[in-house]
Order: structure tokens, then C-alpha cells, then sequence
């Protein structure tokens, strides 16, 4: 698992970077625009990259073929490409140099993040992936954490140091990758991992085609995706205007309540990808969206400051039951030589849900109090449920190149 710590760092210096953009962008952009709603709008712009450009990016990196390797070229263009931009934001000269600046690291970070992200499949046999999300998940919250407790005293010495900062980390990254991970990756599943003649002209006759991803079991697994991201999502973003608003916390109250949540999913990230890989995917997800079915439920009824953390504290260990095992479940659907298409898929439907989720419970909460936003939470954790029933386990369709030929620890 050596080479999967190492991977983790490409998501360590994405955290980071995501953290600090999340964290003060909003600030700069405060500067030139008055309305929240406008901002909110900016702020979104890394989810619609994710809803259409990196589907396209992972579907064309199962396609790549180069002395690099499939997903390497990406991570050597985007990534220092997202390294610059990121160092220039804070060196903006004004509103349109702002918004250039945003949209170009958006764009850079889109090109190498689905194949990023697929390069943990392509290099972890099937039955340790859940344990390798794990890892690599930790190292992206680790990132998260320390990007806000050291970010902060940066930006407050000069506003450039934090970006500064993670643009070096990705450089550093890029290079500890590169020499690390050494592509053309053999797929997992070929007995001993034995150099396979046939490979390319099994490829040739069997391509890789979006529509024939869209399985059954995959589209009941991308529905609960949705709804459980449209549930995480509201929360996520409401959930201060929720605290302030109805429990009666102040600014600071509020906001240091979701770390609870936050750091309760760090500390179970592991633990939830070997409970994964040793009791099955879908059983441990179902686990999760139960659970936060039940706690987004209860939560209508919470006033109690210390009670509501406490039921946070418990959230974020069921949300790390379905976070961790959910984006190894869907590449265990498909083909190996699908990998980064799945990839490209997953994180569709999730920005997707991103992109709806706030204004759409929001609305809710305008009709019916801010209690709705944990009816509604609950709700799609429910709806998510119902999907799983109808998704099967995560037995792959024997094929040439799939993972039931090899050795498997899921029951």
C-alpha cells in the first residue's frame, strides 16, 4: 500500500488547494461584487468543469495511450498548470484578472482530477480499493485541516503565501507521482500481473463507450449518489444559516460545529474502507445512508448545542461509510478498462447534485422553516436507500479484463 500513501499526496495538495480557493476566494471576490448570491454563482464554477469536462477527461484517459502511461500526461499538463494559476489569484489586478485567474484553475484542476482519481483502481487490486479510498480520503481531509490551520496565519502575514504554498505542494506531488507510479499500469485482475500480449487488441475489439456504462446496477448506484450528495450538499452549505437562524448559535458557533462532523468522517476513513473490503461495499454504504437517515431525522428535534455536535460526531461516521466505499462500488461495475470513464461519471452525477442541492432545499426552507432542511436531508437519504435496494452487489460481469478473475476478499 506504499505507492497508495504516495498517491494520496496528489489528493493531499488538491485538498489543500480546494480548502484555501473555498476559504478566501470568496473574500476576494467580495470586493468587487455585493451580492452573496452573485458570489455563491462564482463559486461554483469548479462544478460545472466537473459536470462536463471531466467526464470527458476521464473517458478520454481510458483511451490515452503514451510512454507515459493513461492518466500520467494529464496529471503532468494540469498539474502544474493549476499550481500557477492558483499562486495568481491573490496577485490579481482586479475583477476581470480575478475571475480569468478562477476560471483557468478551474480548468487546469478539471483536466488531471478524474484521472487522478482513477489511478488508485488502476494500480490497487479490486479487493484492497476500499482500504486505498480510505487512505487516500484521509490524506485529502488531512489536507483540508491543515490548509485551514495554517492557511490562516499565512493569508493574515500576505494573502499570496497560502496559495503560494499548495502551488509548491502540487509541484512536489507531480514530482513524487511521476516517479513513483510508473505507467503503462498492467490492469488489475491478470493473474500475476505477468506482461498480457493481447491486451491492446482486446481493447481494440471491445472500446469503451459511455452509454454501455449505464447499466441497471450502475444507474440505481449513481441515483443513491445524488441523493445522498443532495442531502450532504444542503447541510453542507446551510447548515450555519441553520444554526444561527433556529438553534441560536452565533457565526462562530456554527461554523465550528460541522468540524465535528468533519473530523469524526477523517477519523473513520480507514476503518470504513476495511469494513468495506472485509463485509462488502454495498452492505457498509447501506449502513451509512440508514444512519443518516435516522440522525438527519432526529436532528429536526435537536436544540441542544452539545446534543446536535454529538449527533454530528456520529453523522460524519456513517457519511465516512458511504463516502469511502461509494466511488470503489461503481468502478467494481464496469470494466478495468473503464476506469476513468466511471470516474468521469461519478463525479458528474455528485457536482450535479452539488450544483442543485443548495438552491433547492433553500427553497424549501423559504416555504417551510429551517427545520425542512434536516426533513429534507432525511428525506434523501431515504430516497438514496431505495435506490440501493435495487443495486446489486458489487460483483462485476465476467469479461475479459474484469476483476473476477482475480482473487477477491468481498463476500
Amino acid at each position: 500500500m506504499r505507492r497508495t500513501w504516495l498517491l494520496g499526496l496528489g489528493f493531499f495538495s488538491i485538498s489543500i488547494t480546494w480548502a484555501l480557493y473555498n476559504a478566501f476566494v470568496p473574500l476576494f471576490l467580495d470586493n468587487y461584487l455585493k451580492s452573496a448570491a452573485m458570489i455563491g454563482f462564482m463559486m461554483t464554477i469548479d462544478n460545472y468543469f466537473a459536470m462536463f469536462l471531466q467526464p470527458w477527461i476521464g473517458h478520454r484517459s481510458d483511451k490515452t495511450r503514451s510512454k507515459y502511461g493513461r492518466r500520467m500526461p494529464y496529471l503532468l499538463i494540469g498539474m502544474p498548470l493549476g499550481a500557477v494559476f492558483a499562486t495568481l489569484i491573490p496577485l490579481h489586478t482586479g475583477f476581470v484578472t480575478l475571475v480569468i485567474f478562477m476560471v483557468l484553475m478551474n480548468l487546469s484542476m478539471s483536466i488531471f482530477r478524474s484521472p487522478t482519481v482513477a489511478l488508485m483502481p488502476d494500480i490497487t487490486p479490486e479487493n484492497k480499493r476500499t482500504k486505498a479510498n480510505g487512505i487516500i480520503n484521509f490524506m485529502g481531509g488531512l489536507g483540508s485541516i491543515l490548509a485551514f490551520g495554517i492557511g490562516s496565519p499565512l493569508y493574515k502575514l500576505a494573502p499570496y503565501l497560502p496559495f503560494l504554498c499548495a502551488g509548491l505542494i502540487m509541484l512536489t506531488s507531480m514530482v513524487i507521482l511521476k516517479s513513483v507510479i510508473k505507467e503503462p499500469v498492467l490492469l488489475t485482475g491478470y493473474g500475476d500481473g505477468s506482461s498480457n500480449p493481447f491486451r491492446a487488441e482486446e481493447e481494440t475489439r471491445n472500446p469503451v463507450r459511455i452509454r454501455e456504462q449505464l447499466d441497471p446496477t450502475t444507474l440505481f448506484i449513481l441515483g443513491a449518489i445524488f441523493f445522498w450528495f443532495v442531502a450532504y450538499q444542503g447541510v453542507e452549505a446551510l447548515f450555519t444559516l441553520y444554526g444561527t437562524k433556529y438553534i441560536g448559535m452565533s457565526d462562530n458557533e456554527a461554523a465550528f460545529s460541522l468540524t465535528f462532523f468533519s473530523l469524526a468522517f477523517l477519523a473513520f476513513a480507514l476503518p470504513s474502507g476495511w469494513l468495506g473490503a472485509k463485509f462488502g461495499k454495498k452492505r457498509i454504504i447501506t449502513i451509512g445512508v440508514l444512519g443518516l437517515f435516522v440522525i438527519f431525522g432526529s436532528l429536526v428535534f435537536v436544540q441542544s448545542v452539545w446534543l446536535l455536535r454529538a449527533m454530528l460526531i456520529i453523522g460524519g461516521l456513517f457519511w465516512a461509510c458511504i463516502n469511502i466505499n461509494s466511488y470503489p462500488w461503481i468502478v467494481a461495475t464496469g470494466r478495468e478498462e473503464s476506469i476513468g470513464t466511471r470516474t468521469g461519471i461519478y463525479y458528474f452525477v455528485s457536482s450535479l447534485a452539488a450544483i442543485s442541492s443548495p438552491p433547492m432545499l433553500g427553497w424549501i426552507i423559504d416555504l417551510f422553516g429551517y427545520p425542512a432542511l434536516f426533513v429534507s436531508a432525511s428525506l434523501g437519504m431515504l430516497l438514496a436507500s431505495l435506490c440501493l435496494i435495487g443495486a446489486k452487489s458489487e460483483n462485476r460481469s465476467a469479461g475479459k479484463g474484469s476483476i473476477d478473475q482475480a482473487p477477491s476478499a468481498l463476500p
